[in-house]
């Protein structure tokens, strides 16, 4: 396996389109690294730059330390799967594993151990005189990972792979994608819109926006101290709730909006110097709570009730505000009602309201 490092990689289209802007990050050898994003975001031509598919338009990329800028997608050492399969409809899951070997003129000894050993690794052993139209889609995708794993590659690269896939299998195959991980200790880059696979999957993860790469970082540190309220409201699902007003004292902290939010005196690091000033204030689902003795608390109304089982989501309007609270199974309470809710001190994130960027608390 391999590194990869890019430093300040761009890429811009003859239209005059910036894709790229002045990407940096490396992913260590055995890492993966996810790239997360709304559609648009440049992650996927990211990829496809590190792959050769994309010409380079400033910047230098490295793959196990050498310059690859100009070289050829197939003396990269890379392979890479597809969102769609790519599998050949005519030849058998045997022969779609061994194409891309035969044709890099590999033994046929070496290739049928390899085969053998990718159909093993991912449970296609029975399987291998099947065509793909006789599979189902996860056993399809696969298959596209077992090319892709035949190939021994320095890096994976992998372009939105699970996507085709019903929730079920997504959640299947995400497993698969993570033990093949830890098996081979492979270097990978994963591109997702889906910010569960990204959290799920990601050792760490590169989060970006228009081009621009927002936030680097393991998946709880930025779930927890996210650097500007895009990454706070893309990460997590249930997203975080937004309150935006000035910061007042009055009997109190109080955020002034309509109506006005109480906020704790103590535990959240709330700075002087933010007083008089607008404000975010996010709160994640979880860390709105029916009220707490001693803790300010406001009443919202219940609009909707979401049981799933293992929790439940209730949707509040505070005023004009929708809001939702993430609580673990209770007596459900009824749509219409007024209920008293505060926020968990120790959780709340603090924005700055003009430039959007987290402020730092004492």
């Amino acid at each position: 396996m391999a590194s990869v490092l890019l430093d300040n990689l761009r890429k811009v289209y003859d239209n005059g389109q910036v894709a790229v802007e002045e990407a940096s990050f490396d992913v260590k050898d055995g890492e993966l690294v996810v790239l997360v994003g709304p559609s648009g975001c440049g992650k996927s031509t990211i990829l496809r730059m590190i792959a050769g598919l994309e010409e380079i338009s400033a910047g230098t990329l490295y793959i196990g330390g050498l310059l690859v800028n100009d070289v050829a997608p197939r003396d990269r050492d890379i392979a890479m799967v597809f969102q769609n399969y790519a599998l050949y409809p005519h030849m058998t899951v045997a022969e779609n594993l061994a194409f891309g070997l035969k044709l890099r003129g590999h033994a046929k000894s070496e290739i049928r151990d390899r085969v053998q050993a990718a159909a093993k690794t991912l449970g296609l052993e029975t399987m291998l005189d099947k065509l793909p139209r006789a599979m189902s889609g996860g056993q399809r995708q696969r298959v596209a990972l077992g090319r892709a794993l035949v190939r021994k590659p320095a890096v994976f690269l992998l372009d939105e792979p699970l996507s085709n896939l019903d929730a079920k299998l997504r959640h299947s195959m995400r497993t698969e994608i993570a033990r093949l991980h830890r098996d081979l200790n492979a270097t990978m880059i994963y591109v997702t819109h889906d910010q569960v696979e990204a959290m799920t999957l990601g050792q760490r993860i590169v989060v970006l926006k228009d081009g621009h790469i927002q936030q680097i970082d393991v998946p709880m540190a930025l779930y927890e101290r996210p650097v500007n309220l895009f990454v706070a409201c893309f990460l997590g699902s249930p997203a975080m709730n937004m309150f935006r007003g000035r910061l007042e004292r009055q009997d109190g902290l109080v955020l002034m909006m309509a109506p006005s939010l109480p906020l704790p005196l103590a535990g959240a690091g709330i700075r002087d110097e933010w007083l008089g000033k607008e404000l975010i204030v996010g709160v994640r689902p979880e860390h709105l709570q029916p009220v707490q003795d001693g803790r300010p608390a406001f009443k919202a109304r219940v609009d909707v009730v979401e049981p799933v089982g293992n929790e439940i989501f209730l949707n509040l309007m505070y005023g004009e505000h929708a809001v939702i609270a993430r609580l673990p199974p209770v007596a459900l309470p009824e749509q219409g009602t007024m209920i008293d809710m505060c926020l968990i001190t120790e959780h709340l994130h603090f924005f700055d309201a003009e430039n959007e960027l987290r402020l730092s608390v004492e």
